[in-house]
């Protein structure tokens, strides 16, 4: 039994802060593995953006790794840093270390989450950026994005928030049954890879941040029999709690994930639909090269504005809205307040109540998911808060 926790320890108020607070978990972490190591990777030239990674191998023999990874999509990297570091503080005892490594990845995309934002330095979306071979990147997908492409592509500064709140929602409220509206589904979904200052772009290229990941991927494939991926992010799925999102190339249907793992929200997601997902990827690069080893890879998402339809326009809004600030500006201070507050109500809520859930949610996850593929021992004393 775990006694109430001090939320303020875990969820920080910047980067900078997150990174050094992560960096420091290297000495617990060498209390179990002696010999691991804190690796620093730059992104980008005019900040001092650091990809952060602390890995282990087994002590003994390479049997399963546990590999934690946040920040894929920069400001929700917070939430997945609270995790990273409760994971520290309250897991590795109940890990052998003698058939087991850890890798735990601190802000994938480190530009985004020293501004708040989703997409990296580049305006992409970094979780539909991963691909074999750069040739699969499907630059004409998205024909219904094209054809609304007015709502989703920024053409004039931010206007008083009322009368453009009023606008987008009429825009898409109408659309709900048209190609508008599909088209921007369409486009969380697969991505867009024509317009690079559009909402969910895919990128041109490969970025430099999932070129780094992917090194580690391949490396974890190579030196493992069994990796066990949990990829944090924040905005999907019920508010408060926590929803498993992972592609059918794992293999099980939702009812056989849930009825093994015994989590309540879990969604199976097709790569015809999903365009560029790491964790997919993961599977493809397995499957290519590595087809004995054991994976399993997938994201968990903590939820913020819930999963009705008037939850999804605000999603929509919040998204549309925040990139033509960006890209746009704005001559109305209250304007660029309402995306700054809504930005965060959406991928790093302030109120204490959420932070407590995610990390209440993240203990069943974990335990959930780890204990069943023998990664925690399943003598280990359930956390609870």
């Amino acid at each position: 039994m775990v006694s109430s926790i001090d939320i303020h320890n875990y969820f920080k108020n910047n980067y900078e802060e997150s990174r050094e607070t992560f960096r420091g978990l290297l000495s617990k972490v060498q209390e179990v593995w002696p010999e691991a190591k804190l690796h620093q990777h730059s992104i980008g030239e005019n900040e001092d953006n650091t990809i952060d990674v602390i890995y282990a191998e087994a002590t003994s023999s390479n049997d399963k790794v546990a590999m934690l990874t946040s920040g894929e999509h920069g400001i929700e990297g917070y939430a997945g840093a609270a995790v990273l570091h409760l994971f520290v503080d309250r897991y590795l005892e109940s890990i052998d270390p003698s058939t087991t490594g850890v890798c735990f990845v601190h802000a994938i995309n480190p530009w985004g989450m020293r501004h708040f934002r989703r997409v990296t330095e580049n305006n992409v979306d970094l979780n539909r950026n991963y691909f074999l071979e750069e040739t699969d990147i499907p630059y004409d997908l998205n024909e219904n994005y094209e054809k609304e492409s007015h709502i989703f592509l920024p053409k004039k500064p931010l206007d008083l928030i009322s009368k453009e709140k009023t606008e987008l929602y009429e825009a898409l409220s109408k659309g709900m049954m048209n190609e508008g509206y599909k088209g921007i589904k369409q486009a969380k979904g697969m991505g867009q890879f024509q317009f690079e200052r559009g909402v969910y772009f895919g990128g041109y290229e490969e970025e430099p941040s999932g070129s780094y990941i992917k090194t580690w991927q391949k490396h974890l494939l190579e030196r493992f029999n069994h990796v066990i991926h949990m990829d944090w992010h924040t905005a999907l799925g019920p508010t408060n709690e926590v929803t498993m999102v992972i592609t059918e190339n794992h293999g099980k249907k939702e009812d056989e994930l849930k009825s093994t793992y015994g989590m309540e929200n879990i969604q199976v997601y097709s790569p015809d639909d999903v365009k560029g997902d790491s964790t997919n990827y993961f599977y493809e690069l397995r499957d290519s090269e590595y087809p004995s080893t054991s994976l399993f890879s997938a994201l968990f998402e903590f939820g913020t504005f819930g999963t009705s339809r008037e939850a999804e326009l605000r999603e929509f809004t919040t998204i549309i809205l925040e990139n033509q600030l960006y890209w746009e500006g704005t001559e109305h201070p209250e304007s660029r307040e309402w995306v700054r507050e809504e930005l965060m109500n959406m991928f790093y809520p302030q109120e204490e109540e959420w932070k407590e859930a995610v990390l209440k949610e993240a203990c069943l996850a974990i335990e959930a998911l780890l204990k069943e593929e023998g990664i925690l021992q399943s003598s280990a004393s359930r956390q609870t808060f």
